[in-house]
């Protein structure tokens, strides 16, 4: 499956990634600048993302836990999320994410 990051300069990327891969780790893997300091503990918001609106449907609901984070993210957006929370699967090939500034 492939997903897409947008750079916050704009340039686009893309990588292959496995079902059941979180998005962090991708993201990570295509040295985008997501830090994921609490590794998914749902302490932190590093790995905030903004993900296309037409994409964002696809995604199963953020937790009242992931709101609260996201409540702290700067520059959040109505399709916000914490790449550590979202799960890769089949459904989600194409997905694209921006990077915040």
């Amino acid at each position: 499956m492939i997903v897409r990051f947008i750079a916050r300069d704009g340039t686009a990327s893309s990588i292959a990634a496995n079902p059941g891969d979180r998005l962090l780790d991708a993201a990570q893997a295509d040295n985008q600048p997501l830090e994921g300091t609490c590794e998914g503990q749902l302490a932190c918001a590093t790995c905030h993302v903004i993900v296309e609106p037409a994409d964002f449907a696809r995604l199963p609901p953020a937790t009242e836990e992931e709101e609260d984070m996201l409540d702290l993210a700067p520059n959040a957006t109505r399709t916000s999320r914490l790449a550590c929370q979202i799960r890769l699967t089949e459904a989600l090939d194409g997905l694209t994410v921006r990077i915040p500034k």
